[in-house]
């Protein structure tokens, strides 16, 4: 089934096809060299929070080094779900793929050894500027992971890229890899993220089909009507690409091109990273999409009152659930 989107560019309305609506977010995200499924390096095994713990590297054919965990059960005998996990921005550079290991980020709840206990295998990446990769900029060691955001924006933006394409990449090429693990089974991968995470999530499962379901969690950004507040400082340099404004792409499009993949949208209605008129915008076009794939298109907005950017216990214990059931 091919669905059509609508949008609005210069006054008129537009209509595409689902491949001419990717073949213009590829446009958006700026140039970059060609994905593959990267051969990856095992630096490190453990065994940590009753998970079977892989540091992973692999080089990105964009002269940087990626650094990763593989978690999988220690009695695993059968091909497993897997999650592909993406961390929060939160200018907490040095975290980055460790927040699997943090009970702090969602009270009390380690997130990759909850999920391993749950029956998943999880995989997590740093971005650009976080984690291991926090100087891996073009002035290297002298930097500190805001200053080589920084820098690293400027860079690709003069090489007819973004940081934010750059970013994107890298987890397609993490997801190629997950795919490639003997222990996962293909058809049950999911993609969950908070914050930045959960923009990750989005704009990755928009280009690429092959996650089967995924859980976006505190950040449901519609560009208008964040533009519209004027508070532009409140969102990281990442989040910018030239010309989106323009496109008359917006997050409903976004969430809307994975259907009939099923996807839980996990957001607070104090959050004022995705003010609530934009949420519901979104809400209603991904809905009348994912409508039009009658029972199998699963869609569900579930919306905290009270609550700010957070990701709570309860909201984790859902994307926990909703993963059980559709993978």
């Amino acid at each position: 089934m091919s669905c059509t989107h609508h949008l609005e560019r210069m006054g008129q309305i537009v209509t595409l096809n689902r491949d001419d609506l990717r073949t213009q977010l590829w446009q958006l995200l700026g140039e970059m060299p060609p994905h593959f499924t990267p051969e990856v390096t095992i630096l490190e095994r453990e065994e940590r929070e009753g998970c079977l713990v892989e540091r992973i590297a692999f080089d990105n054919g964009a002269g940087a080094t990626v650094y990763g965990y593989f978690l999988r059960p220690p009695d695993l005998s059968a091909l497993a779900p897997a999650i592909l996990y993406h961390h929060m921005h939160g200018n907490k550079y040095d975290l980055g793929k460790h927040e699997l290991f943090q009970d702090w980020l969602i009270e009390g709840v380690m997130p990759g050894p909850t999920l391993v206990k749950a029956g998943f295998v999880v995989l997590a990446i740093d971005a650009y500027c976080f984690g291991e990769r926090t100087s891996q900029g073009p002035a290297g060691d002298a930097e500190s992971g805001a200053q080589t955001e920084q820098a690293l924006f400027k860079h690709f933006v003069w090489q007819g890229g973004t940081l934010w394409g750059m970013i994107v990449r890298d987890d397609l090429l993490a997801l190629n890899y997950l795919l490639s693990r003997p222990e996962v089974d293909p058809d049950r991968v999911g993609v969950t993220g908070m914050s930045m995470g959960g923009s990750r999530t989005t704009w990755l499962c928009a280009l690429d089909d092959r996650p089967k379901a995924l859980v976006p969690v505190a950040q449901m950004t519609r560009y208008a009507d964040f533009a519209a507040t004027g508070r532009y400082n409140l969102h990281g340099i990442y989040y910018y690409l030239p010309g989106m404004l323009r496109s008359g792409i917006d997050m409903e499009h976004l969430v809307a091109l994975p259907a009939p993949a099923p996807q839980l949208v996990l957001i607070g209605d104090k959050d004022p990273l995705s003010p609530m008129e934009g949420i519901e915008k979104v809400r209603r076009y991904a809905e009348s999409v994912y409508g039009r794939y009658g029972e199998r298109g699963i869609i569900r907005f579930d919306v905290t009152a009270g609550l700010a950017h957070k990701y709570t216990p309860a909201q984790f214990e859902k994307m926990v659930r909703f993963f059980q059931q559709e993978l």
